[in-house]
């Protein structure tokens, strides 16, 4: 008799009382949960780790990218960064931090997807945005992953007013070259070029016979000098090309100012000061 009562309960009236549960609103969700459930968010991109600064609730975030803790090579304040645990990418480090969403880049290992994909942790992967337009697409599709849409539309009318605002009215573009130590320059068609373009440049790369990516040599350099040398990365000093004697020469022809390397790896929230640099330089010529 006790086993069949037993049975009765199981099989009818726990499944009733499930039935009148869902039927009963239920208490707002835990402050540190989103609204798409997302509450341990794994970035392996430093990239992304500056977009999640801006949009992510702090207690969301689980792990970042250990390049945001290198001061030479970070996108977001240093002691932001230290706030949290980071990891190389590696898929023990990932699954070790139990995330339910990870965020990586377009180059990331393949035993980390593989790993990812069969724990059945949902994974967004993020290119290089090689406009203004694919950069703040990026964000809305971060925002909308994590449950925090709205402060992704926020910060893409940050960078809109940004542009708006760094655009100038010179009738004259004045050709310009972004290059880092060892001559690698971004050519036509990166986000380096439309953000040049918004603040009243050209990119002289094509002139050079550039591709999106490459290697300007000096020789081409002082035959052909553009307006603006845009210096990425070590000091003017300390960079080896850029302090090269026959360049002395040119500082008549050469306007040499400096570009921080943090602004020229990451889109999203960087575009805001990195279109308001060169506007202060375009219009500082």
């Amino acid at each position: 008799m006790i086993r069949v009562f037993v049975l009765v309960l199981v099989l009818v009236v726990i499944p009733i009382i499930g039935l009148i549960a869902g039927c009963t609103p239920q208490p707002d969700v835990p402050d540190h949960r989103t609204a798409a459930g997302v509450s341990r968010i794994v970035s392996i991109n430093p990239c992304v780790d500056a977009v999640l600064m801006q949009i992510a609730d702090p207690r969301q975030i689980a792990g970042i990218s250990h390049y945001s803790q290198d001061a030479r090579a970070s996108s977001v304040p240093l002691a932001w960064a230290r706030r949290y645990r980071a990891t190389s990418g590696t898929a023990e480090e990932v699954v070790a931090l139990k995330p339910d969403l990870v965020i990586a880049g377009a180059h990331v290992a393949p035993s980390t997807v593989a790993a990812v994909t069969q724990m059945g942790i949902p994974l967004v992967q993020i290119g290089v945005p090689a406009s203004i337009g694919e950069s703040t697409d990026q964000i809305r599709t971060i925002a909308n992953a994590i449950g925090q849409r709205r402060r992704g539309d926020a910060l893409t009318r940050r960078i809109e007013t940004a542009v708006r605002a760094a655009r100038t009215d010179h009738a004259e573009r004045l050709s310009a070259l972004i290059w880092q130590g060892g001559g690698l320059v971004p050519g036509t068609g990166t986000l380096a070029d439309e953000m040049l373009r918004v603040a009243g440049f050209f990119n002289i790369s094509a002139g050079y016979g550039l591709k999106q990516w490459d290697v300007l040599p000096l020789e081409p350099l002082i035959a052909r000098p553009p307006r603006v040398l845009l210096s990425v990365g070590a000091n003017e000093r300390d960079d080896r090309m850029l302090s090269h004697p026959v360049l002395d020469h040119l500082r008549d022809r050469i306007a040499v100012r400096r570009y921080p390397d943090r602004l020229l790896h990451c889109g999203g929230p960087t575009i805001i000061e990195a279109v308001a640099h060169l506007a202060r330089i375009r219009r500082s010529l």
